[in-house]
């Protein structure tokens, strides 16, 4: 059955969400390491002629009888760059209505960029967003400004309301991901939420993109997503099915329980290539089931902040 238009409305406010989540998984931190969510003053820097003169220590001017200004958190702070893959695959679960408590990979993929930009916003970090399918379809810069954060929110809210299962949709990661690499501001933070689903790709010819993002400098954390209890598991009634391919639209039926065992063993054999490749490029995989919240990418995006800064 296709999936209906997800309305907005039906979720509410998505910054509104967001903050909210954010919230309580900060509050939930307690007495953890990660702290201080405010600008603190960090060092001092040599004065640059004609730039403000607001932020000169004039102490230290008279001790040094040199200009210095105090250099804040925020200058240092990192530019963040969150990427969704946006094909057909990603649909899936196919509900016909999904929502917060059961929903598909795209619509945890927007939710987890909604509250990334929040938790990114109150660091000061700058964010940007870019979205693929089967071309590069959205890419901002990373800023800060609370305008821009508006236009993030905005184009998040234009995903929820897409439906690539009417014009499929196939994954071209590649493509958009050199794109992307060459766009950003070196040594960025790029995360991926993707499913890894290309059928017209191997794993190993889709991370020659990845490469190039390292080969720029750029810190790389993969969420992979999946609804762990079907795709991985192959989780089913013992009763024939009728399976349709949510990106090339072929069907095939047949009963999963026939196939679980070999199913499984692929899907296995598959995850650990996908660990190996990470592992041997250096970049952060986040295993994601879909149904667990988003505390996972949180805390993966505290702990690779504070290794890069």
């Amino acid at each position: 059955m296709p999936i209906e238009r997800i309305k907005l409305a039906d979720f509410g406010n998505l910054e509104l969400l967001a903050r909210q989540v954010v919230e309580g998984f900060i509050t939930g931190l307690h007495k953890s390491p990660f702290h201080g969510f405010s600008v603190e003053f960090a060092e001092h820097r040599l004065y640059n002629t004609g730039e403000s003169t607001r932020h000169i220590d004039w102490k230290l001017f008279g001790r040094t009888d040199k200009l210095f200004v105090k250099r804040y958190e925020e200058e240092t702070n990192l530019r963040c760059q969150l990427v969704i893959d946006a094909s057909s695959s990603m649909y899936y679960p196919n509900f016909e209505a999904p929502t917060l408590e059961k929903p598909n990979k795209l619509l945890f993929a927007i939710y987890a960029s909604a509250v990334m930009m929040n938790l990114l916003k109150r660091q000061r970090d700058a964010v940007g967003l870019s979205v693929f399918s089967d071309k590069l379809d959205v890419h901002t810069p990373n800023r800060t400004t609370q305008r821009h954060n508006r236009l993030l929110y905005h184009e998040l809210e234009s995903l929820l309301e897409d439906d690539a299962l009417k014009n499929s949709k196939q994954t071209e990661s590649n493509a958009a991901l050199h794109q992307i690499s060459e766009l950003l501001h070196k040594r960025s933070l790029v995360m991926v939420f993707t499913d890894f689903i290309n059928s017209n790709t191997s794993l190993e010819k889709q991370f020659e993109a990845y490469k190039h993002l390292k080969y720029n400098k750029h810190e790389v954390v993969l969420f992979y997503l999946a609804e762990t209890k079907t795709e991985l598991d192959l989780n089913f009634d013992n009763k024939p099915y009728k399976f349709i391919d949510v990106e090339s639209r072929e069907e095939v039926k047949l009963n999963p329980n026939q196939y679980k065992e070999e199913y499984q063993k692929q899907a296995k054999n598959y995850l650990k290539e996908l660990r190996l490749k990470c592992l041997q490029y250096k970049i952060d995989l986040v295993e994601v089931d879909v149904n667990m919240g988003f505390d996972k990418v949180l805390n993966s995006y505290l702990l690779k902040r504070q290794k890069m800064l």
